[in-house]
């Protein structure tokens, strides 16, 4: 589902990622890990079309992201780390934007805004405009409208952020769900416990580079996924 060969970004001298290549199936949840300036986000947003790179190329359901970006980003959708919505709108107009945008019809639209809601519990506040809403409930909103149109591919950028535990509850059944049904995810997170125990597959990545990549077991081996990712930080300073 999604495909990325030697891909290398570069903002002027500094390289943000490093000959970094990934392949993600259908039917798996993609955890993505690194410190903070690691290259994760920097490698999402290439993924989705939002940045040029240098290097490499990026298949999407076996399109090309650079030949072809409309058709990738009719497959997937991107949450980033601190997503901007449209604080003038309602909840309900904003997602009905959304719908629009990728032309969902007026029954599937409702019955997805309705399960959603109720799933993340801002039923009532649909009505409200965005700017009223709490952090907690902009991630919410801007969690259904990543998934309520239901991508082949969804990318994440920090998703439990500023989620409530029963929130994180519902968002993990639904990733596990959607990805049982076919689609697959890649995500990006510091929550390493969360990682350990959702993850079918992990990549760590460090100043730029690929370090390791697998299935979380693999990855884990005997010990927990916290002290791996420590000791490979330590050994590549």
């Amino acid at each position: 589902m999604l495909k990325i060969e030697h891909l290398t970004k570069r903002y002027g001298d500094k390289t943000a990622v490093d000959d970094l290549s990934l392949e993600i199936q259908s039917g798996t949840i993609y955890g993505f890990i690194g410190h903070n300036g690691a290259g994760k986000t920097t490698t999402i947003k290439s993924c989705c079309g939002l940045l040029n790179f240098e290097e490499g190329e990026i298949y999407i359901d076996g399109i090309s992201i650079k030949e072809n970006p409309l058709a990738c980003k009719e497959r997937l959708s991107y949450l980033p780390d601190n997503p901007d919505l449209y604080d003038f709108m309602t909840g309900i107009s904003y997602l009905n934007f959304i719908a629009d945008i990728y032309r969902m019809e007026e029954t599937v639209r409702d019955e997805q805004i309705h399960r959603y809601a109720k799933m993340f519990e801002i039923t009532e506040n649909l009505g409200q405009t965005i700017n009223s809403y709490s952090h907690g409930m902009k991630q919410k909103l801007a969690l259904i409208s990543a998934f309520m149109h239901n991508p082949k591919l969804i990318m994440l950028d920090e998703p439990f952020v500023g989620l409530d535990p029963k929130a994180s509850h519902a968002i993990k059944t639904e990733m596990r769900r959607v990805c049982d049904n076919g689609s697959a995810i890649f995500f990006s997170t510091h929550v390493l416990e969360v990682a350990e125990k959702l993850c079918d597959k992990i990549a760590i990545i460090q100043k730029g580079k690929l370090i390791v990549s697998g299935t979380t077991a693999e990855v884990r081996g005997n010990t927990s996924l916290e002290n791996v990712f420590l000791e490979l930080e330590d050994n590549h300073d």
